[in-house]
């Protein structure tokens, strides 16, 4: 029984690579508004198209020592980074969970924030496409793999289905946490006269809540929330740039965070 679950871990880390080459593709093409679809693999720098041996997740960035084998240009480490992490994060979930439909929402969960940290790192930017979408798709997993009930049983009868009351419930908890944000931002405007949190990470924090539910979006956020402050903070010290006029990637620690309890909520049982 541990050989076959073991080795179906390892096959959900194999495609986790072959997600996380694919994400790779959306960090570069979704901010720029280029398609994800056409062309294919290609150097940004030279435009020679990638051939398919080179284009294998991990192993084709160690033989061509991160370099594009026609130009020579320096291949960024974020490429293998994201495949690693996200075949990493699958193992993890499939070898938890087991092939279960809890461990695809978690999986589908994992790849967005993936590429949501990544993109904003990167670019600033959080696209609509995992932003959204992303939303969509755990409104759709919440009736089938239900979240905990909190305030959806004080709206809605015991005579309904779990499915139907756990999609309240994440419907609850996507509008409220990311209402909360957005007049959280125009507070934030209004005191210090400049942008504080842009309306990508009102759409991330929906697309959490959806996901995790409420409570466990709150403890994300949290942890997001704290983990920017002591590296931004650091950063500005470290490279003297104005704490004013300085932006950072909150999308990416705000990821972070609930990758975080994601992880801690599937190995430790949170509630």
């Amino acid at each position: 029984m541990l050989e076959a679950s073991f080795l179906i871990a390892i096959l959900a880390g194999l495609f986790g690579l072959l997600i996380g080459s694919f994400l790779n593709v959306c960090i570069y093409r979704l901010p720029r508004d280029l398609s994800v679809v056409r062309p294919r693999s290609h150097c940004p720098e030279c435009e020679h198209l990638v051939a398919w041996y080179d284009n294998v997740p991990l192993v084709s960035f160690a033989i061509l020592g991160a370099r594009c084998r026609n130009c020579r240009t320096t291949i960024p480490w974020r490429y293998p980074i994201v495949e690693f992490l996200t075949a990493a994060l699958f193992f993890a979930i499939v070898w938890k969970l087991g092939p279960t439909l809890a461990a695809l929402k978690d999986c589908i969960f994992a790849a967005i924030l993936v590429e949501l940290i990544f993109s904003d790192f990167e670019t600033l930017i959080l696209p609509d496409e995992f932003t959204l979408g992303g939303t969509a798709v755990g409104l759709l997993f919440s009736y089938f793999v239900p979240l905990p009930l909190m305030f959806s049983g004080l709206l809605v009868p015991y005579t309904w289905k779990p499915g139907a009351r756990s999609v309240v419930e994440a419907v609850i908890a996507a509008g409220f946490i990311s209402l909360l944000f957005w007049a959280f931002g125009k507070l934030y405007f209004v005191i210090r006269k400049r942008e504080g949190l842009g309306l990508g990470d009102v759409k991330m924090v929906a697309l959490m809540g959806a996901f995790l539910g409420l409570q466990m979006t709150l403890l994300a956020l949290v942890v997001g929330s704290l983990l920017g402050s002591v590296v931004g903070l650091l950063f500005i010290a470290i490279t003297r740039k104005d704490s004013a006029s300085y932006e950072l990637p909150f999308g990416s620690f705000l990821g972070i965070g609930g990758l975080a309890i994601m992880l801690l909520q599937m190995f430790r049982g949170l509630q």
